[in-house]
C-alpha cells in the first residue's frame, strides 16, 4: 500500500488540482509513489472542520496518512455577520480548533508529519474600496 498524503481545508484545498495548482503539481511530483487524497471544502471553517474529523480521519483506519496538509482560517476570519450566521469564528475558538485538529491528527499514528498553512494576506483598505466601504 503507498503512503498517503492528504489534503484537508477549505476552498484553498478544494481547488488545488485547478489549473495546475499546488495539490495537482503534488500529484504529479508523487505520482504512483503516493496517494495525494483530497478532502476540500469550500466555505468551511475550523468549527465545521471539527464535526467530522472523525469521519475524514477515523483512529481506526487501516492505513493513516503519512502527511495531512490542513488549511482553514480564511472563512474563520470574515467579519461576522450582523445575523450571527455565516463562517466567522472568533479568534480564540479558531486557535483551539485548530490546536484539537492537530491532537487529532497526531493522535492516528507515530509517524504522522503535519503541516498547516497560514491564511494568505489580505489588503483590507484595497477590499474596502473594492465594495464601496471607504
Amino acid at each position: 500500500m503507498r503512503p498517503q498524503i492528504v489534503l484537508f481545508g477549505s476552498s484553498i484545498i478544494q481547488m488545488s488540482f485547478d489549473n495546475g495548482g499546488w495539490g495537482a503539481i503534488l500529484a504529479n511530483l508523487y505520482a504512483r509513489k503516493v496517494d495525494i487524497i483530497l478532502r476540500g471544502y469550500s466555505g468551511w471553517n475550523s468549527r465545521r472542520a471539527l464535526e467530522v474529523l472523525d469521519e475524514v480521519f477515523p483512529k481506526d483506519a487501516h492505513v493513516q496518512p503519512s502527511l495531512v496538509i490542513v488549511y482553514f482560517g480564511g472563512n474563520d476570519s470574515i467579519d461576522p455577520h450582523p445575523s450571527g450566521l455565516g463562517p466567522h469564528v472568533p479568534l480564540e475558538e479558531y486557535v483551539e480548533n485548530m490546536r484539537k485538529i492537530a491532537n487529532h491528527l497526531k493522535s492516528l499514528s507515530d509517524h504522522i508529519r503535519l503541516i498547516f498553512l497560514t491564511s494568505p494576506p489580505i489588503n483590507e483598505e484595497q477590499i474596502r474600496k473594492s465594495s464601496g466601504l471607504t
